[in-house]
């Protein structure tokens, strides 16, 4: 499938623009233009309320941001809690504030955003234990935060996605907090930049090939972390038990077979599993519902997911 032509004609706007691939930036150069994706969500939603907390983690305090939906329903609420990506080093949940309103909005769903510690200053597994005890904290306070601990799920897009594909098989393998449902938005989910679709489009597609390898490398200590399932949940020997899931990929996306790949793995563990594939999507598109109409069409497929399994 060719480009989406919004998708296209983006593109060709950060080309004209001078904006180099993240590959050649410096950590601290890739925080600052990572900013510009806040512009692309829209304008932000009224939300019925934003709340701004720090939570304890293992080794600091984490800021959360709880997003409560415009029309949420009487009684104990829905949750979901998001993982935002960046490549582990980049974005925070002032970034992705648009997008977490419309999450809010769209399922129903009191929100919360957890800006775990960054990479290459905390690298595996400091942002998977900030992003597990932020999991455990919303269960342990459920009842103060309003909501059914029941109907709790995770959702994350990119290092967000592999961060909570990694925070439901650890929920499982420590009898930890019970995920209901989990939402991953083009998921890293095994360390490596060779898969078929990392090699077709390596290049000219916002994530390149090389800025696979540069933000997984600046997330892993050592090649050794890559094989441990906790960092790459594609490799786990055991995929059963874990909470049924909605997995999305970008079809120009060197991480599209991530996504794919994944969510064979679940359903050949006898996981319910939906995988839905965006035609001439790049990666990020999550964040885009301000340019792209693809972008507004998967929030309202997530609300609708969303909805049917946790209510």
């Amino acid at each position: 499938m060719p480009l989406d032509p919004q998708a296209e004609a983006l593109l060709k706007e950060l080309k004209g623009s001078g904006a180099q691939p993240f590959e050649t930036m410096t950590p601290a150069e890739c925080r600052v233009a990572i900013q510009a994706f806040k512009d692309l969500g829209g304008k932000p939603e009224d939300v019925a309320g934003i709340e701004h907390r720090f939570i304890p983690g293992p080794t600091a305090d984490l800021p959360v941001c709880i997003y409560r939906p415009a029309r949420g329903s009487a009684g104990p609420l829905p949750g979901l809690i998001y993982f935002h990506g960046g490549g582990w080093i980049a974005a925070n949940i002032g970034v992705c504030d648009s997008f977490s309103r419309l999450l809010a909005n769209r399922t129903g769903c009191v929100v919360v955003a957890v800006n775990y510690q960054k990479a290459p200053e905390h690298k595996f597994p400091i942002p998977l234990d900030d992003c597990y005890a932020a999991t455990r904290w919303v269960f342990d306070n459920a009842t103060e935060l309003g909501l059914d601990k029941n109907r709790i799920g995770v959702i994350g897009d990119s290092a967000g996605g592999n961060l909570a594909a990694a925070v439901t098989l650890r929920a499982r393998d420590e009898n930890g907090p019970q995920l209901a449902y989990q939402v991953l938005a083009y998921p890293a989910v095994q360390y490596g930049w060779d898969t078929p679709s990392a090699l077709a489009n390596a290049e000219g597609f916002l994530l390149q090939r090389a800025s696979m390898e540069y933000f997984w490398n600046h997330y892993v200590r050592s090649p050794m972390d890559g094989r441990n399932p906790y960092c790459s949940p594609l490799i786990a020997e055991d995929h059963s038990g874990l909470p049924q899931a909605l997995i999305i990929s970008a079809e120009c996306d060197p991480f599209c077979d991530d996504g794919r790949n994944y969510a064979e793995k679940l359903a050949a563990a006898g996981v319910p599993v939906k995988f839905r594939l965006y035609p001439g999507m790049i990666h990020g598109f999550l964040w885009m519902s301000g340019v792209f109409d693809q972008s507004k069409a998967l929030l309202d497929e997530i609300g609708r997911e969303v909805k049917s399994a946790l209510g």
